[in-house]
């Protein structure tokens, strides 16, 4: 069985807060272009605007995003690889590899993301997965693991070789929130300008106009573009400790876009701390009175008006009748913090129960003790 109470006042470190499912696609005042976008909080995943977000479509070389993120946690970036034939010949974009050069894996990878080579794209695929088709099948399966339920994978740089190679917006959102999590990843993405190791040294410039010139709180992404895709685009910036990722799929004005969307969103919401990580004071029962304790520090963006619509409640497991947790439970979540809006749950937290922790006795203390055992006194 579990309790629940409506906490009315929350102490310091609570908030007001918002619901996602009722502000989740705001209305901007300005056009967005492109067929399919969305802007989302990185921390949180929340989408702060949506269009056409969940619909499947071409992706280009924004697909290289998933070849780069899997090749770093591959283990192998600092590898050496011979280029193949196969790889050499990739039409399109192209780094110009030349089969039977070594080059550093690590290289590569700035080349992909960078220059968006598909012959370098080709080169990973081979040596991280084996084979083009065991490295598609690692895209497949890393798109699963992070719940991208509108995506199929099949190549390692976007090229329109299968016509059921697709995405969709909100997948590349959650695909970028994602890899920009991993530290290698998100040092190549906002890279500027690289120059390989190796005797046949290359100086790969970054083709992101946003992160180059035209944005000052970018931060990194990738382009895209085929005959059939269009222009494609994934980016990220930081303002102000907010950092949003937008995403467009075909469309035209995708720089302008971009950075209406996220100066919009800068303007629009702030990261605010809805619950501090350690021991949670608001009031529950004697039991669970101050020994409940909030794992990690937990962030929403919100808009100011946003603020004015929260109820946060607790759910606690009842407690035992003989007053004590066992050694499991003691281990597992006793309860959960969360936030709504309109009965609708938002964010939550597991609660965990605090044990009490007896101080050991100083040396003193021992000594004291000894003494009154031994000679069946008390030790002043």
């Amino acid at each position: 069985m579990k309790r629940k109470w409506v906490l009315v006042g929350l102490i310091s470190f609570l908030i007001a807060m918002s619901s996602q499912s009722a502000f989740a696609k705001e209305v901007v005042s300005f056009p967005v272009s492109g067929q399919a976008a969305v802007l989302m909080e990185q921390e949180s995943g929340r989408v702060l605007y949506g269009k056409n977000e969940h619909q499947p479509l071409k992706i280009a070389s924004i697909t290289k995003i998933m070849t780069a993120i899997i090749a770093i946690e591959s283990g192998k970036m600092d590898e050496n690889l011979v280029v193949s034939k196969n790889a050499e010949g990739t039409e399109g974009s192209s780094l110009y590899l030349v089969a039977g050069e070594k080059l550093l894996l690590e290289d590569l990878v700035y080349g992909l993301m960078l220059r968006s080579g598909n012959d370098a794209a080709m080169a990973i695929a081979e040596h991280v997965g084996g084979s083009t088709e065991g490295f598609v099948y690692l895209m497949n399966e890393k798109a699963e693991e992070i719940g991208m339920t509108n995506s199929l994978f099949r190549n390692p740089h976007g090229l329109d070789t299968h016509p059921d190679h697709l995405s969709s917006a909100y997948d590349m959102a959650l695909l970028t929130q994602y890899a920009m999590e991993n530290d290698t990843y998100r040092k190549i993405a906002s890279t500027k300008v690289h120059r390989s190791q190796g005797e046949n040294v290359r100086v790969f410039h970054n083709k992101n106009r946003l992160l180059t010139e035209k944005y000052s709180y970018s931060t990194g992404g990738k382009t895209g573009y085929t005959k059939l895709a269009k222009r494609t685009l994934v980016s990220t910036a930081s303002k102000d400790g907010l950092d949003l990722i937008t995403v467009t799929l075909n469309d035209p004005n995708d720089w302008d876009d971009h950075m209406n969307l996220f100066n919009w969103g800068f303007d629009q919401f702030i990261l605010e701390t809805l619950a501090k990580k350690g021991e949670l004071k608001s009031r529950t029962d004697d039991f669970y009175q101050g020994k409940l304790m909030v794992p990690y520090d937990l962030k929403y963006p919100l808009s100011a008006e946003e603020k004015n619509h929260v109820t946060p409640s607790i759910e606690l497991v009842e407690p035992p009748k003989n007053g004590e947790l066992t050694e499991q439970q003691v281990k597992e979540p006793v309860g959960k913090l969360s936030f709504e809006i309109d009965n609708q749950v938002i964010e939550s937290t597991p609660l965990y129960y605090k044990e009490e922790v007896k101080e050991e006795p100083s040396f003193w203390d021992k000594m004291k003790q000894m003494i009154s055992f031994i000679g069946g006194v008390s030790p002043s």
